[in-house]
Parts: C-alpha cells; sequence; structure tokens
C-alpha cells in the first residue's frame, strides 16, 4: 500500500510539473514569460470552433498534434461565431439557455472545461474568448443574436472567469473579430466585461488578458484599450490580404507606454486571398511565412499562425465559411502548420528578453513591399538576424554588433536547418546574397558575436 502511494503521489508530482505554468509580462515590457521567469514564444493557432463543433475526441486529435508541431496557444471561442447560440455543440448543448448569457448552461461549460484540461495536460494554453463578436454587433456579417450590454457583460464575465478560475492555462481575450463602434457603448461594454472576467478569475494578477480587433491600419486593441490596466499586452488582426502586417507591430512597439503586441490573426494558410480565390487564389506557405518572420522580428513576443479550414472545424457534413478546401483533420498537415515551430526555434537559440527591432543594420534603401527585408538584434549586440522574403541581395551595417569578428549561418525557414556561412570581420558594409532568390526563397541570415558560443540557430 506504501508503495501504491508514493507511486500516486510522484504521478501527481509530475502531472502537476507538466501542467502549464502562469503566464506572466517580462519584466522590460516587451515579452511574455513563465512564472519561472523562463521565455514564452506564443506560438499560436486559431481553432475558433473548437469548443463548438467539436467533440472531445476530436479536440484531442486536434491538440495533440497541434503540440507535437510546437504550438503552445490554442485560440477558441466560448460562445462561438457560427450561430453559437442556437445551434448546439456536438452533444447537443447550447451554452445560454434562452440565449440569455444571465443563465449559461453548465453541460456547456463542463464540457469546454474538458478540452481545456485537455490542454494543460499537454503543458498548452487556451487564449480564451468569452464571446465573439457579434454578440454585440452583427455587423453586417455576423449571425448573432445581439445580446450584451454594460451591464450583463460584467455578470457573464464575472461568471466565466470565476467557473475557470483554477485554470492556469487561460490567457483572456477579450472582443472577437470587432471595432468598437464610435458613439455607442462598445467600448465601455467590452471594458465591463473584461473587469468582470477578472473579478470572477481573482484579480488582473493572475491572469493574461488582451482583445482581438479587426484588421486596422496600425493600432489594433492599443487603439481604445492601451492604457486600461486589464490589457496586458496588445493583438492585432492584420486580415487575409497581402499587407505590411510589420507596420501595426511597429505602431505598438513605439508607443510610450510598453506593452507586449503580437498579431493574433494573420492571413490564414489555405485561405482565398482577399476573399477572392476566383481570380487571386489561396494563400500558400510562403505567404505565411512572410507574415510571421516580418512581426517577429518588428518586435512582436509570439505570433499566432491560421489555417481557413481548421478555424472553422470545418468537415463534410458541416456548412462551410468562404470556401475551405479540405477537412480539418487533413489540413493539420499543410506546408506552414510544420514550418512555423522553425521560427519558435530560431528565436529562443538566442538570448530573447534582450532582442530589439534595428532596421540599420540595412543598409540599401527599401520600399514596403513583399521583398522587405528587416533585421533584429540583440540589444547588447551578441546576434542579429536578418530576415529576407525573397533572398534579395542587400548591404549590411554590422557596426550595432559587439566586437571584431563573427559567425555567420543561413537558416532556412522551411526546414529549420542550417550551415555556416563566412567568418565576417567587422565592416561598416557589406554586400549579402542569400542561398537563392525568388518567390518562396525566403531565408534567414543568423550574425554571432566571436565571443558568444551558440548553438547552430534553430536548436535549443
Amino acid at each position: 500500500m506504501a508503495r501504491l502511494i508514493t507511486i500516486l503521489l510522484i504521478h501527481c508530482l509530475l502531472c502537476s510539473w507538466l501542467m502549464a505554468q502562469s503566464l506572466q509580462v517580462s519584466p522590460n515590457g516587451r515579452f511574455l514569460v513563465t512564472e519561472n521567469g523562463e521565455p514564452f514564444f506564443w506560438l499560436g493557432d486559431t481553432a475558433w470552433e473548437l469548443f463548438h463543433r467539436c467533440t472531445k475526441e476530436e479536440a484531442v486529435t486536434y491538440l495533440k498534434k497541434r503540440k507535437s508541431q510546437g504550438f503552445n496557444v490554442i485560440q477558441a471561442v466560448a460562445l462561438a461565431e457560427l450561430d453559437g447560440l442556437h445551434t448546439p455543440n456536438a452533444y447537443g448543448e447550447l451554452p445560454l439557455i434562452d440565449a440569455n448569457p444571465a443563465t449559461p448552461n453548465p453541460r456547456y461549460f463542463d464540457q469546454m472545461e474538458d478540452i481545456i484540461l485537455v490542454a494543460a495536460e499537454l503543458n498548452m494554453y487556451i487564449a480564451l474568448l468569452p464571446t465573439w463578436g457579434d454578440k454585440l454587433f452583427k455587423a453586417g456579417w455576423g449571425i448573432g443574436p445581439e445580446i450584451f450590454t454594460v451591464e450583463n457583460a460584467y455578470h457573464y464575465g464575472k461568471w466565466i472567469g470565476n467557473r475557470y478560475r483554477n485554470q492556469e492555462n487561460i490567457i483572456w481575450i477579450i472582443g472577437g473579430d470587432r471595432h468598437p463602434r464610435e458613439g455607442t457603448e462598445d467600448v465601455d461594454i467590452w471594458r465591463s466585461m473584461a473587469e468582470g472576467v477578472a473579478e470572477g478569475f481573482g484579480g488582473h494578477q493572475k491572469t493574461l488578458m488582451s482583445f482581438h480587433p479587426q484588421p486596422k491600419e496600425n493600432g489594433g486593441s492599443s487603439t481604445w484599450f492601451h492604457e486600461d490596466n486589464w490589457l496586458d499586452f496588445n493583438m492585432h488582426q492584420t486580415g487575409h490580404c497581402p499587407g505590411n502586417s510589420y507596420l501595426n507591430i511597429t505602431h505598438d512597439y513605439e508607443l510610450p507606454l510598453v506593452k507586449p503586441v503580437l498579431d493574433g490573426e494573420p492571413m490564414y494558410e489555405d485561405h482565398p486571398v482577399c476573399f477572392n480565390a476566383k481570380e487571386k487564389g489561396y494563400s500558400l506557405a510562403r505567404d505565411i511565412r512572410r507574415i510571421m518572420y516580418w512581426n517577429v522580428f518588428a518586435g512582436a513576443c509570439g505570433q499566432t499562425y491560421g489555417c481557413h479550414d481548421i478555424w472553422q472545424m470545418y468537415d463534410l457534413d458541416k456548412t462551410s465559411i468562404n470556401g475551405p478546401l479540405r477537412p480539418w483533420h487533413e489540413a493539420l498537415e499543410l506546408p506552414a502548420a510544420n514550418q512555423v515551430v522553425h521560427l519558435k526555434n530560431l528565436m529562443l537559440s538566442r538570448p530573447y528578453l534582450t532582442r530589439i527591432p534595428d532596421q540599420s543594420l540595412i543598409v540599401t534603401p527599401q520600399s514596403d513591399g513583399t521583398d522587405y527585408v528587416i533585421a533584429t538584434r540583440d540589444e547588447n549586440g551578441a546576434y542579429a538576424m536578418i530576415y529576407f522574403p525573397t533572398g534579395k541581395e542587400v548591404e549590411l551595417d554590422l557596426s550595432p554588433l559587439r566586437g571584431k569578428k563573427f559567425r555567420s549561418w543561413w537558416y532556412d525557414v522551411r526546414t529549420g536547418t542550417s550551415w555556416k556561412g563566412m567568418t565576417l570581420n567587422k565592416k561598416h558594409r557589406m554586400m549579402v546574397n542569400p542561398p537563392s532568390q525568388g518567390a518562396g526563397q525566403d531565408w534567414v541570415l543568423v550574425v554571432d558575436s566571436w565571443d558568444h558560443k551558440f548553438h547552430p540557430p534553430g536548436q535549443l
């Protein structure tokens, strides 16, 4: 009996060790870290309909696959977009009784908790939206119904916060693909919901919170909530058309009040480009990589990936939105989904919490476009990384780096492999040619100060 008790205690301790730790903002205000102070690189996926359309078994399949691919944050919604108040979940349950936020259906939220616990066991986080934005404002394409007011948003937020207050792997995301409208109570309603969630969960200090907006030039969540105490980090949606997403990140990075920032909804893999598949086709892995590297090198604390087939958990028996190409379980293996982990591994293979964007490393004049070369470096000069979206030649200035001699590496963003480049002596200017050029021929040049014996890029 004593031996059995010992085994059970060890098992419990091991499970506790494997469970996701609570997260917090780094001391310099730029990044996320675990409660032990370890760097946390947000690598997210949008599974908006996870709780609404999937059985627990399907959710386990999805979560285990994403875990194996290096993802650590899953963005999902309680009151879902696709008629979430009137179309029941896989077990026949609706989230609210009579579509009333004052009367949640406990069975629905119990089934959500089963999935949240699976994520915790996998050391993954759920970025949980209490509701999709159409429940406040349908905006012409939502289903609704519009049910929230300042008062009931607070009470619903407090209820759902309290319901999951023991789950340390939850990050709370207010909003849901909506901008607050001028001349309305929208800002007050979202603030009220945020305050309710925080109070129900046990206080602002116990959780991280952000806001998920629609696409917007420059500021996203920062436009309305940057100085609010509940907003711990800024979130953008840069949308499903090609664009210079790094400008959004740069906008928030340069705000006087420092907070982490990331792109919580970029162009999805397998998505009709600009919603126009007939004329513009569907997005490719190269489009996804370019956005992700741009954003992170511009100073983001991580990046969310998305797949058009997966956000809606599309299957052949489900109503589709905007022409998905394949069922969600087939889309799990799309190229970019297996490549995005190389970005996380690259960033964590060098000192992470001292990283800054620095375009002074790029001497060649540039215009905004798909070939825009972007640079980041250690603020102490220990290393630099330069991302080449199309492999074009540029002139570099390594004078911000420390030392007179440097190792260089070429990092293949498609495979996560690297090989040594030239040994560089300190010069103010040098021309650099990546290994190949053209659409989809994107590379990272990593330059390390000779004084630091770093592992090859991508090796942790």
